[in-house]
């Protein structure tokens, strides 16, 4: 491999490098599991332990996804000055947004009529960029209380439920309910399925652990603190989802099998994500930043090139996912216009009785990732030897 010097954490990009690598099971799994468009991979009454795994190992991406956003955030900003943080966070914040609407939602949807718009993870960095960009002017100190108090208070919020289409509603929606809202005489419906409020605690939570990462911090500490952060997430977890009254907003019950009722008790709530999920998947995500940091080999380094282009990456494999769905569409005898995801497809059920089984869904994935590695690679090198290009750090 061409070694590349760069001033960034590997460690960092290893994490983010595995949770994109994750990241695109969940998705391939969403265009290729038989029912996927239909039924829900943690409905304790359909699903089965390894469909749940499936998806629960896939909860680690967004979340982590997130928080180490906030975390280059703070790196980007260590040699910079507040205001020229503010406006790299703001107009990158505007860019992600205007790419979740335009670009993401086509490709997800292939749908040039945009009948839908689904706001999910990159509208909710885009707009969690947007309010740190502001943030980044209060002391530390106040940033960590801030990122702490949502992350750990917003379930309390969780009884209030709107509806209605009125300003509040939407508001509402944007901040802390998933809802599907209907614009132009329902020419298009709105989803807002990654509600933004939790997760501008987790970026700025992430924002605050980029300190850890200063040239000048001592690396004993630093691994003193993920540890401590990261046993104490995964404890917490566990005293809360026992005690059964705060932190999701589904809280677990016994079921007739004991393998049932350990997936209930796994079965944490994603939208928006609650303080048991936030913990759950960042107390190991903060252990594996601990473990990782001194390992260098040939897994590491093929994190590396994935964790480093994570925008090139995700619209990449987005793109070849719903192109490979169609394909396999025509190759099996199936009308490949079913896979215009356009609201008609969901309300006719057009997709009910398609699909392969999970063993195909893990083939397709190893498939991907391999087909993946060498335009990311690409992309990694051309970025590392053109820093001069500003537009870069916007992709």
């Amino acid at each position: 491999m061409i070694k590349i010097k760069s001033p960034r954490i590997e460690s960092i990009d290893i994490l983010r490098g595995l949770v994109m690598v994750l990241m695109a099971l969940d998705h391939v799994r969403d265009y290729f599991h038989y029912g996927s468009f239909f039924t829900n991979p943690t409905d304790l009454e359909t699903t089965t332990p390894f469909i749940f795994f499936t998806r629960f190992i896939t909860h680690y991406c967004a979340p982590v996804f997130v928080f180490l956003a906030g975390t280059s955030a703070f790196l980007y900003g260590n040699k910079k000055t507040k205001l020229e943080l503010f406006k790299f966070l703001f107009t990158r914040g505007i860019w992600l947004v205007l790419l979740e609407i335009i670009l993401n939602n086509f490709l997800w949807q292939f749908d040039w009529g945009y009948s839908q718009i689904w706001l999910q993870v990159i509208w909710a960095i885009g707009m969690s960029m947007l309010v740190l960009s502001f943030l980044v002017f209060l002391p530390k100190k106040a940033l960590i209380i801030i990122g702490f108090l949502i992350v750990f208070a917003h379930n309390a919020l969780d009884s209030i439920v709107m509806q209605g289409t009125d300003f509040t509603s939407v508001v509402w929606y944007i901040l802390h309910q998933p809802h599907v809202v209907p614009i132009g005489d329902g020419f298009t419906n709105v989803g807002f399925y990654y509600p933004i409020l939790p997760w501008i605690g987790i970026m700025i939570l992430g924002y605050c652990l980029g300190a850890f990462y200063k040239s000048d911090f001592n690396m004993v500490q630093r691994q003193k603190w993920l540890l401590i952060f990261g046993f104490g997430g995964l404890i917490l977890f566990f005293i809360l989802r026992g005690i059964n009254v705060y932190g999701d907003l589904v809280p677990w019950s016994s079921q007739n099998t004991t393998t049932k009722t350990i997936l209930s008790f796994f079965k944490v709530t994603k939208y928006p994500p609650s303080l048991a999920y936030t913990i759950v998947t960042l107390g190991p995500a903060l252990l594996f930043l601990f473990a990782i940091e001194s390992v260098k080999n040939k897994v590491t380094d093929f994190l590396l090139v994935f964790g480093r282009v994570p925008l090139f990456y995700y619209f990449l494999h987005i793109l070849i996912i719903h192109t490979l769905a169609i394909i396999g569409i025509l190759i099996f005898g199936g009308n490949w216009k079913d896979m215009i995801l356009t609201p008609e497809v969901f309300e006719n059920a057009k997709l009910i009785n398609y699909g392969y089984s999970l063993f195909v869904v893990y083939l397709v994935w190893i498939g991907l990732i391999a087909l993946l590695y060498i335009p990311c690679r690409k992309y990694m090198i051309y970025k590392a030897t053109n820093k001069d290009k500003w537009w870069l750090s916007y992709l």
